[in-house]
């Protein structure tokens, strides 16, 4: 079970994952917690504070987070019995301090105090769960995950050692499991074979959750947030947008990067090669029925799942004669890219020229300028990506000409089809977007 920021956010949300826990208490879980909301954000502006050489303003910065987790231990903890992560946190105070002052001084490599100094969210959140669980009479014991998921060196995007990090997960919460206790640990964070902390990078704690499930054979990874699954379009956009049962992992993987915030598919990855189905469960509404995702979910009715969305998307349009019955000019259009580290979202090309899309307007000048070495590049700001998700999409008769037929007033600029057996992408105009989803979802839900 992980349990993310907001799920453990205040001491309504100890109290709410307590319930949940307690109530599953029979399927042996563990639990793999992210750090409390906005703990993550303070402790990365307290390490560039520090670094421009602030180092008082760095600490002070972090007081305000110490104080709510003090708050959730005095309102769980009684205070006549002993209170652990009271120690924990002055430990932590002092080691940040510690790390801060180092940061300041740039005494180590900044990479390597970066992850140092955002880790103590997830530790301490993760060490204040087991002491509430404890207080409420739930068997626990808190395990730390830099000693069991072992990354190589890459701070700030570390990748897992798979065969050593089974061995000690197994060694480590096997016997935990047997003797009837709930291990706690933290996500996102691990450790190299040197023993120095490391972070897994974006969604960290999926990826915790799931190499754990992965390791201990799970019968289930239930991944706990604030939203019921995964829905059918953004509920903000069509409030009447409903919780889809089943994804497939190639379905959710397209939602996912193309703005569906609830699951990052890399995340879930090793759960899903070994076959461990993954729940998208609501903290706030515990008895609602979130998404599955599995490694094949089947087709829904009308062949469609979801609507999902991009918006601030460039389109570069470049156009030149030399690509006419010539070979290698794809290569060359890519290397720039490649060069300039951004990726490519939606491509299309004709005979003798290339549309595409980025979202990182950030390096699309000194994009534009190599390559215009190949062709005339013409530059459009102000789109939205709308890509639409589903089980055999590709394979349907007709289904292609119903969507745009239903968004017949819509000028589209771009059309993606094809490259995946479940999606088909397109491009309008930013101001159009919400009105093309809303239209789609009336159509298809």
């Amino acid at each position: 079970m992980k349990f993310g920021g907001t799920s453990v956010g205040d001491v309504a949300a100890f109290e709410r994952v307590f319930h949940i826990v307690s109530s599953q208490i029979e399927k042996h879980p563990v639990l793999v917690v992210s750090a409390m909301t906005k703990v993550t954000d303070a402790l990365l502006t307290a390490f560039d504070t520090a670094k421009k050489g602030d180092f008082d303003a760095a600490v002070a910065l972090l007081e305000p987070h110490f104080e709510r987790h003090v708050e959730v231990a005095k309102h769980f903890i009684p205070a006549d019995s002993p209170n652990l992560f009271d120690a924990e946190l002055e430990f932590a105070r002092d080691e940040l301090s510690d790390l801060l002052m180092r940061a300041s001084r740039r005494s180590l490599p900044l990479a390597m105090l970066k992850d140092a100094i955002v880790s103590y969210g997830e530790q301490l959140s993760s060490r204040l769960l087991s002491e509430v669980l404890k207080a409420k009479g739930v068997k626990s014991r808190h395990v730390d995950s830099r000693r069991l998921i072992v990354t190589d060196d890459e701070y700030g995007a570390a990748q897992p050692i798979v065969d050593e990090t089974n061995e000690i997960v197994r060694l480590e919460l096997q016997p935990l499991l047997n003797a009837e206790e709930v291990p706690i640990m933290g996500g996102f964070i691990a450790g190299n074979r040197a023993g120095e902390t490391t972070t897994l990078g974006r969604g960290g704690s999926d990826y915790s959750a799931a190499l754990v499930a992965a390791a201990l054979e799970a019968n289930e990874l239930q991944i706990w947030t604030d939203v019921t699954g995964v829905m059918t379009c953004d509920p903000r956009i069509c409030s009447d947008a409903r919780t889809i049962p089943v994804l497939s992992y190639e379905e959710a993987a397209e939602l996912a990067y193309f703005g569906a915030k609830v699951l990052h598919p890399k995340t879930i990855k090793p759960a899903i090669d070994s076959s461990i189905p993954v729940r998208v469960c609501n903290t706030f509404r515990p008895n609602e029925i979130g998404t599955m995702v599995l490694a094949h979910s089947g087709e829904a009715p009308n062949k469609i799942k979801s609507i999902a969305s991009k918006k601030n998307i460039t389109i570069l349009r470049i156009t030149s004669a030399r690509m006419l019955g010539a070979y290698g000019f794809m290569s060359a259009v890519f290397q720039v890219f490649d060069r300039h580290r951004t990726v490519i979202d939606v491509i299309s090309t004709s005979e003798v020229s290339v549309a595409l899309t980025l979202d990182d307007p950030g390096s699309v000048e000194k994009i534009v300028t190599d390559l215009s070495r190949l062709g005339d590049v013409e530059v459009e700001k102000g789109y939205a990506v709308i890509c639409v998700v589903g089980e055999g999409l590709r394979a349907s008769t007709g289904l292609a000409a119903k969507i745009f037929s239903t968004i017949d007033d819509v000028n589209v600029a771009l059309v993606s089809h094809g490259a995946s057996a479940v999606n088909l992408t397109f491009v309008v105009k930013e101001t159009d977007a919400p009105n093309v989803i809303r239209k789609l979802h009336k159509e298809f839900f």
